[in-house]
């Protein structure tokens, strides 16, 4: 039987992100995002509701979050669901939790302090250089066949 998991979010961090390592060095942020809906009950009267989600991200996801992400922060997110089952060790009952575990990730808005909702990845004094572009192409030296009007029997459909 075909399965399907996948979750697609955008929303703001509730906290700052828990960045942790694991003994064998692969990095984890634990995540709170906070998803809003507006809705308009019977009476015309808008509601909004919130959803309180927990995220775990992995490896260098998790350490770009962790970086350049703070409470408050937008962001959106595609990842997959988790069913996380355990025994409480002081009442000895089980306990479960949904999560989300983060496949990808943008991040949404300009640094803080700039655009709506601010919130976003630092100024450029914590960001990292940019990268240099590239150098185009030499063109290349034009030829007899291209310095004349294009043939006459060329199909241009404009």
């Amino acid at each position: 039987m075909a399965s399907f998991n996948k979750v697609i979010l955008l929303g703001n961090l509730t906290r700052d992100p828990e960045l942790r390592y694991t003994p064998k060095g692969m990095a984890t942020a634990r995540l709170g995002l906070a998803v809003n809906r507006s809705y308009k009950t019977d009476g015309g009267e808008t509601r909004e509701e919130v959803t309180f989600i927990d995220v775990d991200a992995w490896g260098k996801q998790a350490e770009l979050i962790s970086q350049y992400l703070r409470k408050g922060a937008p962001l959106f997110l595609e990842g997959r669901l988790k069913f996380d089952q355990w025994d409480d060790k002081q009442t000895g009952q089980k306990v479960s939790k949904l999560r989300v575990v983060l496949e990808n990730f943008q991040f949404v808005g300009g640094p803080r302090g700039e655009g709506a909702g601010g919130g976003g990845a630092p100024g450029p004094s914590s960001a990292p250089a940019p990268r240099p572009a590239r150098p185009a192409a030499p063109a290349a030296p034009p030829t007899a066949e291209s310095d004349g009007p294009p043939p006459e029997d060329d199909d241009v459909p404009f």
